[in-house]
């Protein structure tokens, strides 16, 4: 192969030198260095303007200003030019979140337009893009906001009292912990601001009255990420409420600076139409009494007089009267249509007239793709592959030069990065959602289930202890040490159902947990068998990918994920091994599993394999079908589906065909594993949500499954402990990631409004789209259905619910796919329904009523082609719905991304996951105990397993005695003191991660982050971490329970005397040790448990000194 790799380091510069030396840049660059002022540069096409504008802003040393469209546009062209100069390009979006909508102002870009302004007084050449809508905005003026910025340098004196009264003057909120711009906390001698022109907090460490360190932190952690020497604070200026003098963007940047306007008359226009609504909002809403529009926005007339003063580069329909024109001719991309053959056609063209073509790829593993296609391709090295996306190819006659996307070869959905500060906020907002709070139900591993009472302090032998209390049936309290807290976790069952709290002292709780452990052991003890006789059968190993297998993979409508990537390399080497593959692949809604089945799929047809796809439901394997036919096309491959909507004419073609080998790739629900159905050569088999399907199938499946390469697919996702637990059972698949170019699904709650149903509605019809109605009542979704039949009266509205016949909805779902109707108004059966790639708005009513992950679930729904996908949560105002409601619904808002809301589901859908991986009965022990209860259940239970039934499966395992956890029990006073960590939910939290810790490296970081947060540590906490520590020593001596009580050491060996605990060295050892050193401990045996007594013992640290000896002596 003949192609020249991109080696430099920034290969855009490949791209850009093509362009810095051409005769249109140089008359560019000398216009601009001259005095003409109105420049018209025109015939820019796709992202060639991003191409000629980076060549000039390479070596400029002025500030440059881009006013594109929209947004959209806005976006696209910062991440183009970011992409080709690999330096800051600023973005200055409009302060609201919603145009003309006042009270709601977009936290996010009030810190960019902040950001942009703080840039802007202290730094000379920037490169702004902004749109219509943010530049009719005004801005505070130059000299105002000098005097609200508050400048902090390394060694210089603070005082807290001036700090704190200075941030409440410019209304910062005072907080526990920073998470949003505007907020600050005290903590000591350590105060964390969010400035509004940073996308991090400062946090400023004080020596008495001086600055000691000035350092950015990250709001999840709460850790510190960066140092710095000076900051500047800078308030909101942005907010209604800060009446200061004002200017219009244009009059806040110096005269020196470059214009580029893609369309002055439409910028006109829509700043017009901005100052209208907004004058028309301002007048409705009683709280802008006091203020004037013009306080706020712009007009156009004032806008176009601003612009007099700038030298401008206009980019179309010029409006002002042009000094320069320059023109460049371009045109757009060629459409290709994801066809290989012709790509190759039109490069060979190119070399051919001496046209150079470049291909500019959106990842590195695109780019090698590319490399493998056109290996052999071509005699000549005139094609350069590089890693740097643009989000529109073009042809430019002049240079004589064309460039290639990827994303367009394959019609894939480019999408942009959108300029946020902290869209990362999210796990924030799931610590939220999983912190304890008072009269939280939790569970006990030993005594089931109880409320949450809080953190307290109760005296023991006249010392202060810290401790958990819970209250359990018949007002029994249990009060339990923050060293226990691993044993307790937040009760997380099915959304709104209350549990069962048990009763103290009775047997029930005990008796529960052992009836699943046994389940549990059986369930898992059958597939690890099945494992272990897979391991000795013969199957076939698939040959090596081929040409097509990377055109397929390459043509991949939108980007591949990491985990996609992961996942289809170990199956195709599954495939290629001569032992049969079990994989299962899992991953949400949306992740790309189907396409990892088809890439499978195509690799065993490229062998002269059959494959076939068994699915659940009739739908489904239409819906396959059609998504199996689209993707192999151009590939030569036959499909077919068989279902109960075929006739019996066409099902008898499709066994012959299956028999003679004519059909390569068969889909269908149970009929393809009938008798009759004989393959000729069947390779491997796709089962799509095998837990759907009822036990006869699986019986059946077992036998085709025995030397047959096995792929399973599900959306259910299977929590950590989970995967490791059935390791040995089968090969996983996780696919975590949601594929990157998916548009987000722009999620809003609204309250039941016509207009906004109506508009929603229409706007989908108007893109020829479909619609989903969410209404949970059978009794009267006819009458919702009229009232949209009301609200629009030319779509056709159909509905569909649990209660009608499954031919029914079978028939309804296949039409709505097919898109011979417009609104399908439906109860929740669409939540686990199928794709339909048409419909992308979703709106669900009463949304208030259901639980995060059927929301997540029901949204899932939409957004699955690359078409921007709507979802619209209909709810009663949030003052009238609990706060637990307004919480889920703010949260699936603010995660609209792809896939985020898996994150915050992942409670809830573990729970209906695990019960239909486990069994039905399962899901309802799940429901009485908790999740994570049942999570640490099931890791006993396999780990005695392992121990007990499969020593030789898994004897790469270290041998080892199971004590399970070395309690800790002592009167002194160890804990986090309140003076240091005031927040008691905070030292919950800490207590939480002490307890999580399991190694010195882990307690090391814990502590350099505890200081980091809070400041210098109270020596009282040294105590608590040596706890730690004596607990890990504790458990590996052999210890179930460890006693430090008036400074006499007990440690408990467990009760169980067959445990071959005593078998161990350890234990060996603890006995040699005992006899060399008589005086100083001895052996007892307390109510037929063995105790090592020592009663020298003043404090932890003595015991640590201790049991090291102990240790060491075993070593």
């Amino acid at each position: 192969m003949k192609l020249k790799k991109s080696r430099k380091k920034n290969s855009s510069h490949l791209i850009l030198s093509n362009f810095i030396k051409s005769d249109t840049v140089i008359e560019l660059e000398e216009t601009l260095n001259s005095d003409i002022k109105n420049i018209f540069f025109n015939g820019n096409i796709g992202s060639s303007l991003a191409l000629y504008s980076a060549s000039i802003l390479l070596n400029s040393n002025k500030n440059h200003l881009f006013i594109k469209r929209d947004k959209e546009e806005a976006l696209y062209f910062t991440n183009d030019l970011e992409n080709i100069l690999k330096k800051e390009v600023l973005f200055f979006p409009a302060s609201f979140r919603r145009s003309y909508q006042f009270n709601e102002t977009d936290n996010s870009n009030v810190l960019l337009r902040s950001e942009v302004l703080n840039k802007l007084n202290n730094k000379k050449n920037n490169i702004i893009i902004t749109y219509p809508e943010a530049i009719s905005e005004k801005v505070i003026h130059k000299t105002e906001l000098r005097k609200k910025t508050i400048k902090l340098e390394l060694n210089s004196k603070l005082e807290l009292e001036t700090i704190d009264e200075l941030l409440e003057k410019e209304k910062f909120e005072l907080v526990d912990f920073v998470t949003d711009p505007g907020q600050y906390s005290i903590r000591g001698g350590i105060i964390d601001i969010f400035s509004f022109a940073h996308e991090h907090p400062y946090r400023i460490e004080l020596n008495e009255d001086k600055i000691e360190s000035i350092r950015t932190f990250d709001i999840n952690t709460q850790l510190s990420v960066e140092e710095q020497n000076k900051v500047e604070i800078i308030p909101n200026t942005h907010s209604k409420k800060v009446i200061t003098k004002k200017s219009s963007f244009l009059n806040y940047i110096n005269k020196d600076c470059i214009l580029w306007i893609k369309d002055t008359n439409y910028t006109k226009g829509k700043i017009d139409e901005y100052y209208n609504k907004s004058s028309e909002n301002f007048k409705q809403n009683k709280s802008t009494d006091r203020i004037k529009i013009e306080d706020f926005y712009i007009d156009s007339k004032s806008f176009i007089e601003d612009l007099t003063d700038f030298k401008k580069v206009e980019l179309s329909s010029p409006y002002f009267n042009a000094d320069k024109k320059i023109s460049t001719i371009c045109e757009p991309q060629t459409s290709f249509n994801k066809n290989i053959s012709l790509l190759i056609e039109r490069l060979n063209y190119n070399f051919s007239h001496q046209i150079k073509s470049i291909i500019s790829c959106s990842t590195k593993e695109q780019e090698n793709r590319f490399y493998n296609l056109f290996e052999n391709k071509f005699d000549h090295n005139n094609i350069q592959i590089i890693n740097s996306p643009l989000h529109e190819g073009f042809y430019d006659k002049i240079n004589k030069i064309e460039i290639f996307t990827d994303h367009q070869i394959f019609n894939r959905y480019h999408k942009f990065k959108s300029k946020t500060k902290f869209s990362d906020k999210q796990s924030i907002t799931l610590k939220q959602l999983t912190n304890l709070k008072i009269g939280d139900y939790v569970t006990h591993i030993d005594h089931g289930i109880g409320q949450f009472n809080g953190l307290h302090k109760i005296s023991n032998n006249e010392v202060q202890q810290e401790v958990i209390k819970l209250s359990y049936k018949g007002g029994d309290i249990l009060y339990i040490s923050i060293h226990s807290l691993h044993k307790i976790s937040k009760y997380s069952g099915q959304e709104g159902r209350i549990p069962k709290i048990n009763q103290l002292g009775t047997p029930t709780w005990l008796k529960s947990k052992e009836k699943t452990k046994s389940k549990i052991k059986k369930i898992a003890f059958d597939l690890i068998k099945l494992y272990a006789k897979r391991k000795k059968n013969k199957g076939y190993a698939f040959s090596q990918d081929t040409y097509m297998q990377s055109e397929l993979e390459a043509s991949f409508m939108y980007e591949d994920t990491i985990d996609q990537n992961k996942a289809t390399n170990a199956i195709k080497e599954d495939m290629e091994k001569p032992i049969p593959m079990d994989r299962l692949v899992c991953g949400d809604v949306g992740f790309g599993k189907t396409e990892v089945a088809i890439r499978a799929a195509f690799k065993a047809v490229a062998d002269n394999k059959q494959v076939a796809v068994l699915v659940p439901t009739t739908i489904l394997a239409l819906q396959h079908y059609k998504t199996f036919s689209k993707r192999l096309k151009n590939f030569p491959c036959k499909i077919d589906y068989l279902n109960r909507f075929r006739t019996k004419k066409e099902q008898s073609k499709i066994l012959e065909n299956i028999n003679n080998g004519s059909i390569d790739i068969i889909i269908g629900t149970h009929r393809i594993v009938g008798k009759d159905i004989m393959f000729k050569d069947l390779g491997l088999l796709i089962i799509d949500e095998e837990q759907k399907f009822g036990v006869n199938i699986k019986d059946k499946l077992k036998s085709i499954k025995s030397n047959i390469d096995t792929l399973t697919l599900t959306a259910t996702p299977i929590p950590r402990t989970l995967q490791f637990s059935l390791l040995g059972a089968r090969d996983l698949s996780i696919i975590n990631t949601a594929p990157p170019n998916r548009q987000s699904i722009n999620t809003k709650i609204i309250n039941l409004n016509e207009e906004t149903i109506q508009n929603a509605i229409s706007y989908e019809l108007s893109r020829n789209g479909q619609v989903f109605f969410v209404h949970n009542k059978i009794e009267n979704i006819e009458e919702v259905a009229n009232f949209l039949n009301r609200l629009c009266p030319y779509a056709n509205i159909k509905t569909g619910h649990g209660q009608m016949e499954g031919r029914k909805i079978e028939q309804l779902m296949h039409d709505f796919i097919e898109g011979k109707f417009d609104v399908l108004v439906s109860t929740t059966i669409i939540e686990n329904g199928v794709d339909i790639p048409n419909a992308n708005t979703i709106i669900i009513n009463n949304a208030q009523n259901f639980g995060l992950s059927d929301l997540h679930q029901m949204r899932g729904r939409v957004g699955r082609s690359n078409k921007k996908a709507f979802c619209y949560l209909i709810s009663p105002p949030t003052h009238q719905i609990s706060d637990d409601s307004r919480k889920r619904l703010n949260a699936l808002e603010q995660f609209s991304s792809i896939g985020s809301g898996f994150k915050i589901a992942m409670r809830d859908l573990d729970i209906r996951g695990a019960g239909d991986l486990l069994g039905a009965d399962q899901s309802g022990f799940i429901n009485e105990i908790g999740f994570e209860m049942y999570q640490r259940i099931l890791d006993e239970a396999v780990e005695e397993l392992k121990e007990e039934k499969f020593k030789n499966l898994f004897n790469d395992e270290k041998e080892k005695f199971i004590i399970k956890d070395c309690q800790l029990d002592t009167d002194k006073e160890i804990l986090i003191p309140e003076s240091y960590v005031e927040s008691v939910e905070e030292r919950i939290n800490l207590y939480q991660k002490l307890n999580q810790i399991n190694n010195d490296d882990e307690l090391k970081l814990f502590q350099t982050n505890l200081i980091d947060r809070f400041g210098k540590m109270p020596t009282k906490i040294n105590d608590l971490f040596n706890a730690i520590k004596l607990k890990w020593i504790g458990k590996e001596l052999g210890f179930e329970k460890i006693s430090l009580k008036k400074n006499v050491f007990r440690g408990f060996f467990t009760s169980n005397q067959n445990s071959k605990y005593f078998e161990s060295n350890y234990f060996k050892n603890i006995l040699n040790f005992l006899r060399e050193n008589p005086q100083q401990c001895e052996l007892k045996e307390v109510k037929n448990k063995l105790v090592l007594k020592h009663n020298y013992i003043q404090n932890i640290n003595d015991i640590l000194k201790f049991l090291f000896q102990i240790k060491n002596h075993s070593e």
